[in-house]
């Protein structure tokens, strides 16, 4: 490296550090208490000229209007403009135009790094007593994403086909791969809900890079699948799912290790029509997996070992998979990322990416605090720990001892078994459905005044 580009990569670095120490927007960034993530935002952020958003700053905002409850750009920009003010520097323009370019500017690849970086860390700096029986157990799910109706969304990510057209929204499907010990998302992929190479299983196919061997996947029935088991298993990756609703359990057949318990194998199913016939030939015509039946639940892994993995621990780590519901419902409900709010598929990816990342840097502030109280992660409030990040950062404090006591304080009830119905007590206004485009609608209003509403 000749002289002059040294120096403009000491004077890029110089910049990151200025603007991390000086204001307060970027605070997210000091939650790290080494330098892996400032590396990491000095090795992803593009060369830039010096703005009044350069990409830092602007990644900051982006976070701080996913964990803020109004979310609108307006509100986000005039706290940058307040925050310019009290440090005295040059007063700027409270309109959200320049603001909107910087976001429109950010590459989804520094996003994607920081949020994967973070969430590496967390992973790898685990305690022992956190994880299963010392290995390493992972996380996977689905959910559904709703979006605003724009032609550039509903191409991309189409509405279903039960909506009529001009009253539906765009719908996506995501997929995460998360750390059991830690709450740590790892890896995620978006894409249409349905149509050739979608779905959760099509998704999961492009995230086999999350997996080493020695860890554990666990997830629901959907990913009890024959290719995709014996791939993990290729890879030195054990499973632990539900049995698939449409797969019969004979506990007759097999090798018997107890009640209800036993090793057996499946044959090699017909080649799935998104397979190529050279893939197919390289997996062997029979899979050997174990099955056992708790509580009314047929479980099936690749952890055959019935000495070293007892039937009781299988139930007790199927049990944690729970965590992976409630931890969408943190991303997806407490932070307001149920309906993303860009108008423009691109940007409704980077909306997804920044909220991942700010996810998993309240985790980290979670997993700092369990790690001081010397407490399971698990056991400690998501959304206790989004408060008192925001009362603190607010402040223009720096998260240090005092914040993780406070945070490792309050901890969530432990309740095994838990049966809740998927009902509400509490009935919505009742206003009819849309059941026709919006301007249709006001067109209708104006000529023939308002339907009178049923008694």
């Amino acid at each position: 490296m000749n002289r002059n580009a040294r120096s403009r990569q000491q004077q890029h670095r110089k910049g990151i550090e200025r603007r991390v120490r000086s204001t307060e927007a970027v605070e997210f960034f000091n939650i790290l208490t080494d330098e892996a993530l400032l590396e990491t935002v000095e090795a992803l952020s593009p060369v830039h000229r010096e703005r009044l958003y350069p990409p830092t700053v602007t990644l900051s905002m982006f976070m701080q209007q996913t964990l803020d409850a109004d979310g609108s750009c307006q509100k986000v920009v005039n706290g940058w403009a307040v925050q310019r003010a009290a440090c005295g520097l040059k007063r700027c323009s409270t309109r959200t135009g320049g603001y909107c370019r910087a976001r429109s500017r950010l590459p989804l690849s520094m996003i994607k790094g920081l949020a994967r970086e973070t969430g590496r860390h967390l992973h790898e700096q685990a305690h022992p007593p956190w994880c299963w029986q010392g290995r390493p157990v992972k996380l996977v799910d689905g959910s559904g994403i709703s979006m605003p109706d724009t032609v550039e969304n509903q191409a991309r990510y189409p509405q279903p086909g039960s909506q009529a057209a001009g009253v539906g929204f765009p719908l996506g499907c995501l997929v995460v791969v998360i750390c059991l010990a830690t709450g740590a998302i790892l890896d995620a992929a978006m894409g249409a809900h349905r149509g050739k190479g979608s779905g959760e299983l099509g998704l999961f196919r492009g995230l086999d890079a999350a997996f080493e061997p020695g860890d554990v996947m666990l997830a629901d029935a959907l990913y009890c699948n024959y290719f995709l088991i014996a791939t993990l298993a290729r890879a030195g990756v054990d499973v632990l799912f539900e049995q698939h609703g449409s797969r019969i359990t004979d506990f007759r057949r097999g090798k018997r290790f107890g009640a209800r318990d036993h090793l057996v194998a499946w044959p090699k199913p017909a080649r799935p029509a998104w397979m190529t016939p050279e893939q197919y030939r390289t997996f062997a015509d029979e899979l050997r997996v174990r099955e056992t039946q708790t509580d009314h639940q047929v479980l099936v892994t690749t952890l055959t070992d019935h000495r070293k993995v007892r039937k009781a621990d299988l139930a007790d780590l199927y049990a944690r998979r729970w965590h992976v519901e409630l931890d969408l419902r943190n991303i997806k409900t407490t932070m307001g990322m149920e309906v993303l709010h860009c108008r423009t598929p691109d940007m409704n990816e980077k909306e997804l990416w920044v909220h991942l990342l700010a996810y998993n840097l309240i985790r980290l502030l979670m997993a700092q605090a369990a790690g001081h109280a010397g407490v399971d992660p698990r056991s400690l409030s998501f959304k206790h720990t989004l408060q008192l990040w925001a009362h603190w950062h607010g402040r223009g404090l720096a998260p240090d001892i005092e914040l993780f006591c406070l945070i490792a304080q309050s901890r969530v009830g432990h309740r095994p078994g838990r049966i809740e119905p998927r009902q509400r007590k509490r009935r919505p206004k009742s206003y009819p459905w849309l059941k026709k485009p919006r301007d249709l609608a006001r067109d209708d209003i104006i000529r023939y005044g308002r339907p009178q509403r049923p008694k």
